[in-house]
């Protein structure tokens, strides 16, 4: 028989053949052969940095939040909107510069961002909404026409339901300090944390029921209210300064809710009547 057609020996060459596969090339289950302990472990955990202070975290959850690639960041995005409520017949170019300062898509959900510029109110969650730019600006200008506005600029202002926190970081381009009261505890929590990455320092956010003001910082050169009722509570009026302006939504005798703006001077108290408005009603006591 030649060297061709001679078969090879079962053993030993079938045994060292087949233990060579078990070495190389046969892997056993994992749960059968545990690691060895020097052998290293590939662990997400590794590489996690220590944790950041908590506006840092809120800062990069609200990146996280905004799609990217939409330009919402742009300030040209902002001074579109701008443009429109210039068009429209707003003129207090303070107003309008803090308009074009403060980045709107911050305060509304994910899922409406892109609605964010559009001159449209958007839901925020616990049945309040987030009001449109054209009214924010309206009242914020009517707030600046009062006598204590003295160069443009309020020393103290009160903001009456503070929702996401949108208005009351427009005001802090324009006062001095603001003072926020919500009677929402999870839109209180919420605000702060998506005031917290603007890094806003002379905005105050209360949890309280803003339907009793906020008397330790009293009296006020403006307050503005995000809700309407159908009287004015009387610790607003109380804690309005001489020469202080209040704007808030009130029903009138027709059932429509308009803008009411009330001037204390050193002779009581002037009213006068503006546009009709809708806003969410005005509430007391707190919600937890």
């Amino acid at each position: 028989m030649t060297e061709a057609g001679r078969r090879p020996p079962k053993f030993p060459l079938r045994l060292d053949q087949m233990a060579a596969p078990k070495k190389t090339l046969v892997k056993p289950p994992e749960a059968a052969t545990p690691l060895a302990p020097t052998q290293p472990v590939a662990a997400p955990r590794a590489v996690l940095r220590p944790q950041q202070p908590l506006e840092h975290a809120a800062a990069m959850a609200a990146r996280r939040a905004s799609p990217t690639g939409l330009g919402l960041d742009s300030a040209g995005v902002r001074a579109r909107m701008v443009e429109r409520l210039r068009a429209d017949g707003l003129r207090h170019d303070a107003v309008l510069t803090a308009l074009g300062e403060v980045p709107r898509h911050r305060f509304v959900d994910g899922a409406l961002v892109t609605q964010a510029y559009e001159d449209t109110s958007l839901p925020i969650g616990h049945g309040q909404t987030i009001s449109k730019p054209s009214v924010v600006a309206r009242m914020i200008e009517l707030l600046m026409g009062g006598a204590n506005a003295r160069g443009g600029r309020l020393s103290r202002v009160l903001e009456v339901g503070t929702g996401c926190g949108y208005q009351a970081a427009v005001l802090a381009r324009l006062a001095r300090q603001v003072f926020s009261v919500e009677r929402i505890k999870p839109l209180h929590d919420k605000a702060r944390e998506l005031m917290a990455p603007l890094r806003i320092a002379n905005a105050r956010l209360i949890y309280g029921d803003g339907m009793l003001g906020h008397p330790p910082n009293a009296p006020y050169d403006g307050i503005i209210a995000a809700a309407g009722g159908d009287a004015m509570p009387p610790a607003w009026l109380e804690q309005l300064a001489v020469g202080g302006r209040l704007v808030a939504p009130l029903r009138d005798e027709a059932g429509r809710q308009v803008l009411v703006v009330v001037d204390r001077t050193e002779r009581g108290c002037e009213r006068s009547v503006h546009e009709v408005v809708q806003f969410v009603p005005l509430r007391s006591g707190l919600v937890r």
